[in-house]
């Protein structure tokens, strides 16, 4: 039987792409095994009318070692 458990990360970025890749990243930094990423909110934060960088709360998922 496996087991899983999952951290909630917010991660920002001048993309999307890069924000999770940053979020992952630093995870990996004191996790292993990770699994599955699942992104719960995007958020763009606006400044003089157009879009200056995005903040993505992911939920990220590892195998616990037995």
């Amino acid at each position: 039987m496996s087991v899983a458990k999952v951290v909630e990360v917010i991660c920002e970025g001048p993309t999307i792409e890069e924000a999770i890749n940053t979020g992952i990243s630093e995870v990996a930094k004191t996790i292993k095994h990770i699994k599955h990423v699942d992104i719960e909110h995007i958020h763009a934060h606006v400044k003089d009318n157009k879009v200056n960088t995005f903040r993505v709360i992911i939920k990220v998922s590892f195998a616990v070692e037995s």
